[in-house]
């Protein structure tokens, strides 16, 4: 059964809320912190945490926000059976499923508008290799 894991550090804390209350309806979330945005936090133990579940079933996603994106696909990638994109637009998520099977989508909550980053989940998540 496919699970969506979604997990950010304390600069991603904020979009991770809003795209959990934005698609509670549709997706169910398995949410594997930080649990606020006070207090600063090791983005790659977010990233290595959520890259061991989705390991467990090829069919798992996993959804990463620190504030560049940048730092959660580097630690993302250091996983073997990971392929952790960068996305900043909904035709480069839709390319990383479609062309390189990427599992993991990363975003930049400092960089990447609320609607932009809801719009590459939904294009994500729907996208077939």
């Amino acid at each position: 059964m496919k699970q969506i894991f979604i997990a950010s550090d304390h600069a991603g804390f904020n979009l991770k809320k809003k795209i959990i209350n934005k698609f509670s309806k549709k997706i169910i979330f398995k949410d594997l912190g930080t649990d606020n945005s006070y207090q600063s936090v090791n983005y790659p133990d977010y990233a290595h945490k959520l890259c061991k579940k989705v390991i467990k079933n090829k069919s798992n996603l996993g959804i990463l926000i620190c504030g560049s994106g940048m730092g959660m696909a580097m630690a993302a990638n250091k996983h073997k059976k990971i392929r952790a994109a960068l996305c900043y637009s909904p035709k480069n998520a839709k390319f990383s499923r479609l062309h390189n099977d990427a599992n993991v989508i990363t975003l930049g909550s400092r960089l990447t508008e609320k609607k932009v980053a809801f719009k590459c989940i939904i294009t994500f998540l729907k996208t077939n290799f």
